[in-house]
């Protein structure tokens, strides 16, 4: 599926407008609802399939941020073949209590997968949270980029956003 069929998808699935609180506790009067997009196998497979192109030839380990970054990371890992770790946004207090779940990342250069960047938080969070524990992280990628200083943000961290779709492309399928 082309790029620009893939937005119009997007966009006549996901795109909401009211408003909404976002993560950054900013209101937004227009809001991607990401579930709609990763609950469509179809759809879904094929951002991932476009996705493949994003993911830097070093990468060893793709980590999906919790919640929405995990049928991301899930896609994309079937298309590209690499192991999968799942990030939470906080260790759970049982079992393994670990913060990423699956693939091992220490030592490793890992690819962080999420959905939706807006102000690039999350991502910035966990992106710490996996170099704590001895991964090399220094891109992610994303399905949707809000373009509202994500992308800025990371690279003060050292962190290269590339994104699948921008709000940009999705506007020019409104309506």
């Amino acid at each position: 599926m082309k790029l620009d069929d893939l937005a119009r998808q997007v966009n006549a699935r996901s795109r909401l407008t009211g408003e909404f609180v976002l993560r950054s506790g900013r209101v937004a009067n227009e809001y991607f609802d990401k579930y709609q997009f990763e609950a469509d196998p179809i759809l879904l497979d094929a951002l991932a399939e476009q996705m493949v192109a994003l993911v830097p030839a070093e990468t060893e380990v793709l980590a999906g941020l919790e919640m929405g970054g995990i049928a991301v990371v899930t896609a994309l890992g079937r298309r590209t073949g690499l192991p999968c770790a799942f990030v939470r946004k906080t260790a759970k207090p049982y079992g393994t209590a670990r913060l990423a779940e699956g693939a091992e990342v220490a030592g490793r250069r890992v690819l962080v997968v999420e959905d939706v960047v807006t102000s690039g938080g999350q991502v910035v969070l966990s992106a710490r949270d996996l170099r704590s524990l001895g991964a090399h992280v220094d891109a992610a990628v994303c399905v949707i980029d809000r373009q509202e200083g994500g992308t800025e943000a990371l690279a003060v961290e050292g962190i290269t956003l590339r994104a699948l779709l921008t709000r940009a492309d999705l506007g020019a399928h409104r309506g």
